[in-house]
């Protein structure tokens, strides 16, 4: 395969914000001059600690240890080569790429021919929902309430019946039976490839990035045996542990808002949003479970202090008193309270807006209830309170609820209401609760694994100096060094706004410790620091175990205000080093000093040199 010219590689990066490609998945918030801060992608954690500098093109998480360029993010979140991220995103800004040796452009596999397929795909469906064959779908979203508009917006459509519209469509486009396959668009039969999807309502399922990634799909003809909902197989593009249909319309309201609202199905999500509920999205063709809830506190930044919610919407009948309790099974992997919203008579939020308008879901929402006293009232219905047998049965099945609840302020008070509900006292309803408390598994930290910060020198290894195979961090390097850890930070996320003698010198002198000394290095071998991606350079010139910790002084937080609190900063710490280096000249020449015969030549020239060195710190003392 040809390789993509370096120039390009480096203009596409240079073209391209990370906090934006970032902002797509991780809800980020400013952090300080130039610093966005959200949960980490790659790894659950409850506050955040994945770090991310869009002037420098970094990100890092402190928690877990991941770090990289826009190109790292996107190869480890979507699964792609390093060729398919370049050319992800030059598609994204517009840039024409050129391949070396003046060879054209490859002919893309993969992933992305994948993409391209269900984008094609996706298109091809929506242009057949005006066609005169889509009368049923088109009566199935009007009696729903769902006008030309809407299915817009959405971009549902509609696959023709017959074996063969799409894939005869799509091979005119250049595309495989293997390719169309992989991606779940066509079934193989005795006679070869067809349509999977055949007389049926699409859906286009899209990735948070709004990526098109597979479909669902709803049987609309009396004489489709199939199931009422057909969904895309499991492929190398979709998952459906951790789809979630809506999420990249409702991205923004989810982050914004910090609240989303769980419901169970495609129209119900259309209903929420053109409802103004704008932050609904689904699960597709499965339960709602923990992939989907690492995604969604990604999203909203569910992290602990936070005011986050999550409503879910469940029907009153067996099936979602089902999904109730699994979901309270879940909650705690949420930091953002968690709550039930049950429409009135049993309406789903597609029936509700049908029946009583777009206000009557808004209201839905607005009136939910704690999860936990929905999860107690499905328990307590299941028992005959009027006997004693009753009571005692559902009191030993309501309080675990209690004593499971998160916020330990709130016990004391369902304790109370349970027993109001029981027609117990209170006496006897407190100590099973406390009973229950005590049987409960202690809660998991949840903490990341931590990898080792120091480790013995392998045979042959200089002291010192760890094995490559160890990544060297900001948190391993012991306290003394944070002058120079702050002047390094300083010269890597400002070093456009610095004074370049001030720099120059600074740099001129070596660090104390190993790993610090490597990174001084990479920067001094930087000739502009004014020029954009010499950050990218530094990083690729500190030699290993050391490149981590580049880029943790690249994305870690450095205390400023404004560029100018940030500048004065950086200049500080310069500052303080060279004085730390003149009095450590001082100190050593004052040593030898006193080894010498006062008088002697030596000993003149000695003071001569701690006179001027007495000079140059007073006047470096005077810029303070």
């Amino acid at each position: 395969m040809a390789r993509i010219r370096q120039t390009d590689i480096e203009e596409v990066k240079a073209r391209t914000n990370i906090g934006d490609i970032v902002g797509e998945r991780v809800a980020l918030k400013s952090a300080g001059v130039g610093s966005l801060k959200g949960l980490c992608p790659f790894h659950d954690e409850r506050s955040p600690s994945f770090h991310v500098r869009p002037q420098v093109g970094y990100y890092h998480c402190f928690g877990c240890g991941e770090s990289g360029d826009v190109y790292s993010f996107l190869r480890a979140m979507d699964h792609l080569s390093f060729t398919e991220a370049v050319e992800r995103l030059a598609a994204r800004i517009g840039y024409s790429l050129h391949y070396e040796d003046g060879a054209a452009a490859p002919e893309t596999s993969g992933r992305s021919r994948l993409y391209a397929a269900h984008t094609a795909a996706a298109e091809i469906y929506r242009s057949q929902l005006s066609s005169p064959d889509a009368q049923a779908a088109r009566q199935f979203l009007g009696e729903r309430g769902f006008d030309a508009g809407a299915a817009a917006h959405f971009g549902v459509g509609y696959a023709p019946q017959g074996w063969s519209a799409l894939r005869d469509a799509l091979r005119s486009q250049g595309f495989t039976d293997d390719e169309l396959l992989a991606g779940g668009l066509v079934s193989k039969g005795q006679r070869g490839v067809y349509d999977r999807f055949r007389g049926r309502l699409v859906w286009p399922i899209r990735d948070v990035a709004g990526q098109t990634i597979g479909f669902g799909a709803r049987r609309l003809y009396d004489d489709d045996q199939g199931p009422k909902y057909l969904n895309t197989p499991e492929t190398p593009i979709y998952k459906k542990a951790s789809v979630l249909y809506g999420l990249d319309l409702a991205k923004k309201s989810i982050s914004r808002e910090h609240r989303v609202v769980v419901v169970e199905g495609y129209t119900d999500v259309m209903a929420c949003h053109l409802a103004g509920v704008t932050g609904a999205i689904a699960s597709c063709g499965t339960a709602f479970g923990s992939e989907h809830i690492t995604v969604l506190r990604r999203v909203m930044g569910d992290s602990e202090g936070s005011s986050g919610e999550v409503v879910f919407t469940f029907d009153p009948d067996a099936a979602g008193q089902k999904a109730a309790l699994r979901a309270f099974g879940d909650e705690k992997r949420f930091a953002a309270q968690t709550y039930v919203a049950v429409a009135p008579e049993g309406l789903d939020p597609c029936d509700l807006r049908l029946n009583r308008g777009d206000a009557a879901v808004r209201a839905l929402i607005d009136a939910k209830a704690p999860m936990f006293e929905f999860v107690m009232d499905q328990r307590l219905s299941t028992y005959d309170l009027s006997t004693v047998e009753g009571q005692i049965g559902a009191l030993r099945a309501a309080a675990p609820i209690v004593a499971d609840i998160r916020d330990a302020a709130l016990r004391p008070g369902y304790t109370r209401v349970l027993a109001r509900k029981l027609g117990l006292d209170l006496s006897e309803v407190q100590p099973e609760v406390e009973r229950a408390a005590r049987r409960a598994p202690a809660a998991s930290a949840g903490s990341a694994p931590q990898r080792p910060d120091a480790a013995a020198p392998a045979p042959g290894q200089p002291a010192g100096e760890p094995s490559a195979s160890v990544r060297v961090t900001l948190a391993s390097l012991p306290p003394a060094f944070e002058l120079e850890k702050r002047a390094l930070m300083g010269v890597l996320q400002y070093g456009h706004l610095l004074e370049k003698q001030a720099v120059d010198i600074a740099l001129g002198l070596p660090m104390p410790h190993p790993a610090l000394e490597a990174v001084r290095q990479a920067i001094s071998l930087q000739p502009d620091l004014t020029k954009p991606g010499w950050t990218s350079a530094a990083v690729d010139a500190t030699r290993e175990p050391y490149r981590t910790l580049t880029i943790e002084l690249l994305t870690a937080d450095f205390p400023a205000g404004t560029e100018r609190i940030a500048q004065t900063t950086a200049m500080e710490s310069l500052r303080k080093l060279r004085l730390r280096a003149l009095e450590r000249e001082k100190a050593e020449l004052r040593s030898a000093q006193q080894r010498l015969e006062p008088g002697s030549a030596e000993f003149r020239s000695i003071g001569m040199a701690i006179r001027d060195l007495d000079v140059r710190v007073r006047r470096l003392m005077e810029t303070e």
